[in-house]
Formats: C-alpha cells, structure tokens, sequence
C-alpha cells in the first residue's frame, strides 16, 4: 500500500515542478521584455544628470595617489580633472564614463608628504565636483610583507587564543549541572556581544563604502538571509538523524561545532576588517593590539567547550573546533589585505552576525525548563550578564 501511494505523490509532486518552473519562465520572459523595450516608450529624464562616485581604497605610494573608485549613481561619470588641495594636477586612468557599479582607478602624479591631511576633488565633464578627503596620508605598506604580517596576526589574534580558552574543559567538567547552565548562559551573553559589535562594525563600514550596494540594508539582509538558510540547513540535517542521535553526545558535538562555525564567520569578517585597515594604514600593529585580541577572544574558546562539559570529546576533534573558529581569522586578514573592500567585509561580518543569531537561539534551547518552558532563571540571568561584560572590558583592552 505504502509503494503504491509513493507511486501516486511522485508524478503529483514532478507536474507542480514543471508547473512552477514553467511559470516562473514565463514571468522572467515579461520582465525581460519590459526591460529591454519598456523604455522607449517612456520620455527622457529632465533635470540635470545625477552623478556619484564613491572612493573605494586609497594607496599611497612615492610620487602617487591612486584612488579605486565606484560608480554609485544613476547616470556614467566622466572625470575630466582631478585637484589635490585645491592644486590641478595629472592623472592616469577612467579615460571612458564610469557607469554605475562599475569599478575604476585613477592614478595622480602628486608629491604628498607622510602625515599630512589632503583633500582630492574629481572634476566631471558637467561641472559637477566629488570630494575625498584623507586626514592623514600614510604609505600603503607592500603587499607581499603584509601577507606575512597579516598570517602571523591572524594566527596570534585568532587560532591561539581560541585553543587556549578550550584548555579549561577539564576543569569546567568538576562542576555542578548549576554551573554548566551559568556556562551555557555566559556563552549566550558572549554570543550576542559579537553579534552586536560586528552589526555596529558592519555598518560602519557598508557606510563608509556610500551605499553603491546598499550600505546599511546590506547588513541587516545579508544577517537575516544567513540566518535563514543556516537554520533551514541545520534543520533538514536534523530531520534526516535517527531520533536516538538527536540528544546526547552526538547532538552536543553539532551544538559545537555550530558555535565554532558561527564564530569562525564571525572571525572571517573581523580578519577582513582588520587586513583592510592595515592596508589604509588604520591599524596600529603592536603588542597593544594583539594582547587586547588575544585576551578579547580567548573566551570564545570557552563558548565553544561549553556544550561538551557533560560529553567526552577526543583532542583532535577539540582541535579541529578550535581551528574551525580561529584559522578564518588568517584568512580573512590576508584577503582584506590584498582585497580592501569595505562592502565585502560588511557583507562577511554581517553572515557572522546571521550565524552568531543562529547559534544564540541552538544555545539557548537546552537552557528551556522542561516543566515551565521558560529560559531565563537566576543562574541563565546572571550568565548572560558575566558574558556580556566579559566581552565588553576585554574589548577595552584592544588598542588599535
């Protein structure tokens, strides 16, 4: 009876694909029509053309500013001079219109001096003038001694102190089940600092990129889209374990391994952030700088050791974890090294954020009285509030 009624559902389910697929053809075909031939039906824009650009990274090197800019507005930007300081000076480069998101360099042959602020104004062939300001002209430094730089930084700010906060497994493994709730609770308090810190850092930055690709939405969408899928993801896993897998050890080492993930994308977009303002000379590298990292993330080791306080786990799965959460970081700083784009590390930092929200609410599941249904009890409570200064006077210490 069973294979004759699955019999049945197949050709049922195969003609709702066909159909959808088939409407949805029809209607990319209508709007593709509309695109290309809607308009010439309408009359042309009046007023003046509307023209942006937004300047993307900035590189200062002996005799030269070159200036990566984008096209951000409705109509192509011809720039036809460039001034320094109010001074004209040559240029190479964006010899056609920018067109909107359309990438472009510039070249300018202009003895600047370490130090000094300069104000760069592009002048387009309608008149129109776009300013980038610079308070302070700093060399970019190489990028073949940044990478090193950078892998050392990583390594330093990201896998070492995640591995040494693991160390306390042992230790946490003597306590009472009330302490493993005010663990569970201190790494949701953790959690959601993160996630706080880099939505703020995220749209700091998607600001500082003008907006070409959405600037602040871009955060806020990109978040809630990564948590969505994630979520869909991690429940069709769910779905397809045994029911006699989906509690103890086994369900511990996914909650893991997911707090691991979500802050291995956390760390990806930090590492993103931090190799672009090396590379704009924003990032004072020292031991100041590394010590507040290194003790500001040593507790996200402690996050991903706490669903495994009541659960065995072999080093070499302890170690991939922590390697899961901290290696991004290298990844990250070596690519905005090289990379610098302001709105890629808005959107890693902001998939770091949609993770994190994922983990926070996974986290939070095993806290859940069984009788009440509630979460927050005097022990989750006083968890959330220890992690959340934690992570906030550990992050007085960064210094750069």
């Amino acid at each position: 009876m069973l294979e004759r009624e699955q019999d049945k559902t197949q050709p049922t389910r195969a003609r709702s694909w066909l159909l959808g697929g088939a409407l949805l053809a029809v209607i990319g075909a209508v709007l593709a029509v509309v695109g290309l031939f809607g308009g010439a039906t309408l009359p042309d824009r009046a007023g003046p053309p509307v023209e942006e650009l937004v300047v993307e990274r900035t590189v200062f090197t002996p005799g030269t500013i070159e200036l990566t800019v984008r096209g951000a507005g409705p109509d192509p930007v011809a720039v036809a001079q460039v001034a320094v300081n109010d001074s004209f000076t040559e240029f190479r480069g964006a010899e056609q219109p920018i067109g909107r998101l359309q990438p472009a360099t510039l070249s300018i042959a202009y003895p600047w001096v370490g130090g000094q602020p300069y104000l760069i104004s592009l002048l387009t062939s309608t008149g129109a003038v776009i300013e980038h300001e610079v308070p302070v002209a700093v060399a970019t430094p190489p990028v073949v001694g940044s990478l090193q730089t950078m892998i050392l930084l990583g390594l330093y700010v990201g896998v070492l102190p995640v591995v040494l906060g693991m160390f306390v497994l042992p230790l946490l493994r003597r306590a009472g089940p009330t302490v493993t709730r005010l663990l569970l609770a201190f790494t949701i308090g953790l959690l959601g600092f993160i996630a706080v810190e880099a939505a703020l850092e995220g749209i700091e930055l998607a600001g500082r990129a003008g907006g070409p690709f959405g600037g602040v939405a871009l955060v806020f969408l990109t978040a809630a889209a990564t948590f969505v899928v994630l979520n869909g993801v991690n429940r069709w896993v769910r779905a397809r374990r045994p029911a006699q897998e989906r509690g103890g050890r086994r369900a511990a080492l996914r909650l893991a391994t997911l707090v691991a993930g979500g802050i291995g994308l956390h760390n990806l977009g930090e590492g993103l952030a931090i190799g672009s303002a090396f590379a704009v000379g924003e990032l004072a590298v020292g031991a100041a700088l590394v010590i507040g990292l290194a003790v500001h993330n040593t507790t996200e080791g402690l996050a991903i050791v706490a669903p495994l306080v009541e659960h065995r786990a072999g080093w070499l799965r302890l170690l991939g974890l922590g390697l899961l959460a901290g290696a991004p970081a290298i990844v990250g700083a070596v690519v905005g090294v090289a990379v610098d784009s302001p709105t890629l590390s808005a959107a890693l930092l902001s998939v770091g954020v949609g993770a994190i929200a994922l983990v926070v609410v996974q986290v939070a599941e095993p806290l859940r009285d069984k009788a009440t249904g509630r979460i927050v009890d005097p022990p989750v409570a006083v968890g959330d509030v220890v992690g959340l200064a934690v992570m906030y006077l550990t992050g007085l210490l960064v210094v750069g």
